[in-house]
């Protein structure tokens, strides 16, 4: 699908051009999101399901639920079951191909004896992160990772996170920031917009979509904002954490 206008879809085109983005580009990934972030992603995604605070069976023997919004490949969801083995948790997307792969991941890390951990299935469901198909306050927890600049109305997604998630719960968002930096946020621009848009093109040979997603950081909320959204749509105590030289930011809230 075209855009039309650049980089970025018409509103009323991203969720077709999401969608088709996405599946274009799902069986390369993984592998573009450990090289642009030089393989930090992974441990972004631990530091962001600790945040979750959901403790260990001895600690805590309640058994958890947690929800992944957006889970793409799984990897969020996957590093909920290493840290909490015994919890039930679902990995909801809207890209097919997305979870094909997420079931295919969830199988082999079950079946791997390198990944012990992953004893439970990983339970995958086809939604929206606007109108999540779950009722209320079933999950004690939901994460979120990379998904808040794809999404159509950043408020209502939240809003249906806390929907979702029983009162005193957590949410935890991994998304990516501008930095404040003004030398770092120069050398950033350029590695983000000029480099990554060549390396997509390279690894999947959909230059377009590696195109898309940096500029979709363009107009997104600063981590202030997205604080003060949260804050609005059911959350409270929000903080958030820079990592990775200011360039993503961590937050979590608690269900009002």
């Amino acid at each position: 699908m075209s855009t039309g206008s650049g980089p970025l879809p018409p509103p009323e085109q991203k969720v077709a051009y999401v969608r088709e983005l996405f599946g274009g580009i799902a069986r390369r990934y993984d592998l573009m999101n450990r090289l642009m972030t030089f393989g930090r992603d992974r441990a972004w995604r631990r530091y962001t399901v600790s945040k979750l605070a959901l403790g260990s069976p001895d600690s805590n023997p309640r058994l958890p639920r947690v929800l992944d919004v957006a889970t793409g490949t799984g990897d969020l969801a996957l590093e909920t079951l290493r840290q909490r083995p015994d919890a039930q948790v679902i990995g909801l997307d809207f890209v097919p191909e997305m979870l094909v792969l997420a079931q295919q991941k969830a199988t082999a890390a079950r079946l791997s004896s390198s990944d012990p951990a992953i004893a439970q299935p990983l339970v995958l469901s086809a939604g929206d992160a606007l109108r999540l198909p779950f009722p209320d306050a079933m999950f004690d927890g939901a994460v979120t990772g990379f998904a808040m600049r794809n999404v159509t109305d950043i408020p209502a997604a939240f809003a249906e996170m806390a929907r979702v998630v029983r009162p005193g719960g957590r949410v935890a968002c991994l998304e990516i920031a501008k930095p404040r930096m003004p030398f770092f946020r120069q050398l950033f621009g350029l590695y983000f917009y000029r480099l990554v848009p060549l390396l997509g093109g390279w690894i999947t040979g959909r230059r377009s979509a590696y195109t898309y997603l940096p500029h979709s950081l363009t107009a997104f909320l600063t981590p202030d904002e997205i604080g003060g959204v949260m804050r609005q749509t059911g959350w409270r105590d929000v903080t958030y954490k820079r990592l990775m030289l200011g360039t993503v930011a961590v937050h979590v809230g608690i269900r009002a």
